[in-house]
């Protein structure tokens, strides 16, 4: 869908080059405008947030990018540590004060928080919603990344990216489309990704990537080696208490790579819930319909074909002798019902 100089389009073939889509966007703007970027912090709207940031530049008063949620992900958190991004938390901003205001890489009715900002621009890639509205609109749901869309408003503009920038939308486009492992990926975020290729600092990037556990949050890893347990070719773990479920997935992926596990069920409690990671090959399995089929009595489950999830609160588990706790024992019972 787009929204370019009052002209609706519908139609999922784009009626406008990149110079067109730049230059409606750029009328939106006065030298005295002081502009609200509004973001869901993750490596693809960081890096998008910056795009326009830099788009901007001497164009506007001033650039402000605000987010709603807790950055928890380490990746992230060292993704804005080390490419210095400035940003800051959307509580703490007085929305007022800001003339324009651009949200980028989700919509309106995406959050709460967002549903009373009137946005005067909405760039992204998700599936379009209704309503809402706003001056301009650019929504591309067959991108696999809007940091690729941000690549084609960069070079638009005639504008080189700094290797800061550049690696943002590098490590964006990478996260966003699964390292180009999504279906119906287009040709753009190839040659988006092409592009800020050799202007990256991949050596960054692979900090970014290989940052994801806390000296603190080792003990978990003993915890799940002495926890293991295998039985034909499915390995089973649970870990007990965890600070956040994302240690629960790095476990899960880590197993993921022993030689003959077919299967890997990694499980811990996460405040009042019991989450359960799945992995496997997917060759003639699928983790997903194997999670539903086996936990979603009890919560939420489901996923992929390689990888799932359940979130089950402690409440609705099968019941316990009184003072006995769920370990690696009854997440075998559980889950060999149906393997």
């Amino acid at each position: 869908m787009e929204k370019i100089a009052g002209v609706v389009n519908r139609s999922e073939k784009s009626r406008c080059s990149a110079l067109n889509r730049l230059n409606a966007f750029y009328q939106l703007f006065g030298r005295a405008d002081q502009v609200l970027i509004v973001i869901v912090a993750d490596p693809d709207s960081l890096a998008c947030a910056l795009a326009v940031k830099r788009l901007l530049s001497y164009r506007v008063g001033s650039v402000t990018i605000g987010y709603p949620n807790e950055i928890r992900r380490l990746n992230n958190m060292t993704m804005v540590e080390r490419l210095k991004i400035p940003i800051e938390r959307l509580h703490t901003l007085q929305i007022n004060d800001y003339s324009k205001k651009i949200l980028l890489d989700s919509q309106p009715t995406h959050q709460p928080c967002f549903e009373k900002i009137q946005f005067d621009a909405v760039i992204d890639h998700h599936p379009i919603t209704s309503g809402w509205d706003a001056k301009f609109i650019d929504i591309r749901p067959d991108y696999g990344a809007v940091a690729s869309m941000m690549v084609e408003y960069l070079r638009a503009a005639n504008i080189t990216p700094s290797v800061s920038l550049a690696t943002a939308l590098y490590y964006g486009i990478k996260v966003d489309t699964q390292n180009f492992e999504k279906k119906n990926l287009q040709l753009a975020d190839g040659i988006s990704f092409r592009y800020v290729f050799n202007l990256a600092n991949r050596n960054l990037v692979r900090k970014f990537e290989l940052t994801e556990l806390r000296r603190s949050e080792l003990k978990y890893f003993r915890t799940a080696l002495r926890e293991v347990k295998s039985s034909k070719g499915r390995s089973y773990a649970h870990i007990g208490k965890v600070s956040t479920p994302d240690v629960l997935v790095i476990i899960a992926d880590f197993l993921n790579h022993v030689d003959q596990f077919d299967w890997v069920l990694v499980s811990g409690i996460c405040a009042d819930k019991l989450v359960v990671i799945l992995r496997c090959d997917g060759y003639r399995k699928h983790a997903g319909k194997f999670a539903q089929k086996t936990f979603g009595e009890y919560g939420s489950a489901g996923g992929h074909r390689e990888a799932a999830r359940a979130e089950l609160p402690l409440k609705n588990l099968p019941p316990r002798r009184e003072g006995q706790e769920f370990t690696t024992g009854t997440l075998m019972k559980i889950a060999t019902r149906h393997l």
